[in-house]
């Protein structure tokens, strides 16, 4: 456990450790459910020595049965308690499926009872887990009404986009990305903050392409954009944070001011985010294009065990570069 009593860096885990933490200190609402969150204090260590400190009605141990926690955890909700559900890999979400898209997703909807939930999902690739811990699932839930989806990419949002998620009304599923876990670090903040949901941070701003990204995507555009300054691109980088509620504003007035977009993720590109941004952008933006709107993401199928082929099957920098250039040819 990270307290923020000090300014050093700290890891974007160490500043999701660090949300809990200060959330659970905050309102004795909220409480923890999870696969060896306990004891063992989580696959990646997030809750270690949250037990001690917050005693095991606070952190609860459960058995490997995700739709009977999550269950667990929209009853609770709804009694007014502030649960936070760690799914320990984001892969496992679809056994819950059911309760977080019919139950937790439209009780507001049907007799206005609100489920103030967190889902933790650690998602996506980069460390060699093979289709069963790699996936990333975030568009079966896009499609779903009823619940907000977040991914931060930096320290600082995983931390305030942490604490807005469990301080929302609504059920908030929180994809986190595994691969910056230990890879990304920053100084925080040490006064209570949160990044408001629904907002949208240009990460890097330029003028001739809107690279339109979130997670663990927006370090390869960044590194990207780095690359093509030399060669006079000047990438404008869209970090989205938060998936649902889109916000439009933000990527409609970046898209018009460059004329051209790349759609980027690690999710499966048929029925990922990029389409539904696309088909967003030709609607909106159509008289403000210079060129075809372009999706940089992994080929449909699951991610592959062999490191070779996994990383062939992600988005690489390299990707980026290429689709930039022959863009701003267009």
């Amino acid at each position: 456990m990270t307290t923020a009593t000090t300014s050093v860096e700290i890891s974007y885990l160490e500043a999701i450790s660090q949300a809990l933490d200060e959330e659970m200190a905050r309102d004795e609402r909220v409480f923890l459910m999870g696969e060896d969150i306990g004891a063992y204090g989580g696959a990646f260590k997030i809750t270690e020595g949250f037990l001690q400190k917050y005693g095991e009605w606070r952190v609860l141990d459960t058995p490997l049965a995700e739709s009977g926690f999550v269950g667990a955890a929209i009853g609770a909700a709804m009694m007014g308690l502030r649960p936070v559900v760690e799914m320990q890999f984001a892969d496992f979400i679809s056994c819950a499926f059911d309760q977080i898209t019919e139950v937790a997703a439209k009780n507001h909807y049907r007799w206005g009872a609100a489920v103030p939930m967190v889902i933790r999902a650690p998602f996506g690739g980069g460390v060699h887990g093979g289709p069963f811990h790699s996936e990333c699932p975030e568009g079966w839930f896009f499609h779903s009404p009823g619940l907000k989806l977040v991914a931060p990419s930096t320290p600082y949002d995983a931390k305030g986009l942490l604490k807005a998620a469990i301080r929302d009304p609504n059920p908030v599923i929180y994809f986190e990305h595994k691969f910056l876990y230990r890879r990304i670090k920053a100084t925080l903040p040490q006064h209570d903050y949160i990044v408001p949901i629904g907002k949208a941070d240009v990460k890097r701003a330029g003028n001739d392409i809107s690279v339109i990204t979130y997670g663990a995507m927006v370090h390869l555009a960044l590194e990207a954009a780095q690359l093509l300054a030399q060669e006079g691109i000047d990438l404008d980088v869209v970090d989205l944070r938060t998936l649902i509620p889109l916000d439009k504003e933000t990527v409609y007035g970046s898209v018009r001011k460059t004329g051209k977009a790349i759609l980027l993720h690690e999710d499966n590109k048929t029925g990922g985010i990029g389409a539904e941004v696309a088909a967003l952008l030709a609607e909106e933006c159509f008289d403000c294009l210079d060129g075809p709107i372009v999706r940089i993401a992994p080929p449909d199928t699951p991610v592959p065990f062999s490191t070779p082929l996994e990383e062939f099957f992600l988005p690489k920098t390299g990707d980026i570069v290429e689709a930039a250039r022959k863009l701003a040819a267009y």
